[in-house]
């Protein structure tokens, strides 16, 4: 039998859960993203979709291929920006998008992810760099939050 014991904390987690995981933010010369997850491959992995949202990605409708990504970095902020930083790299490099990303990461500095990359057809909004500006992944009820400022 599923008995509800903490009914508030039930209720705020049900109601996230309706809501994207990401929304934009208003930022002054730049572009803002705002992001959930309930932990950090979870914050990781709706960063890159957000990201890519963000950028009205449109991928090419062909077979994809599943490729494996390594990153090591000193702290969690940092990689989550080499994180994003090497999706964009593939964007802008290889013209490829992604899909079905699942993320690993082992304490807060070293990251696996298997992805799926599909050839690009466009990017209607390019960003040129994930910065540092006012980063720092936070815990909430819940989860985590984190507030990325993307150079475009």
């Amino acid at each position: 039998m599923f008995v509800i014991k903490d009914y508030e904390a039930f209720s705020y987690y049900t109601q996230d859960m309706k809501r994207q995981p990401f929304e934009e933010v208003e930022h002054t010369a730049d572009w803002a993203l705002r992001v959930w997850g309930i932990d950090l491959p979870d914050l990781f992995k709706n960063a890159a979709v957000g990201m890519m949202q963000l950028m009205d990605v449109q991928p090419a409708q062909h077979e994809p291929l599943v490729r494996t990504i390594e990153i090591e970095a000193i702290d969690r902020e940092s990689l989550l920006v080499a994180w994003l930083e090497e999706l964009l790299f593939g964007m802008e490099i290889r013209s490829v998008t992604y899909q079905d990303i699942r993320i690993y990461i082992d304490g807060d500095t070293a990251l696996q992810a298997t992805i799926e990359e599909l050839p690009l057809v466009s990017i209607a909004k390019p960003i040129k760099a994930v910065t540092f500006n006012e980063l720092a992944i936070r815990p909430i009820q819940g989860g985590l939050e984190v507030t990325i400022v993307f150079d475009v």
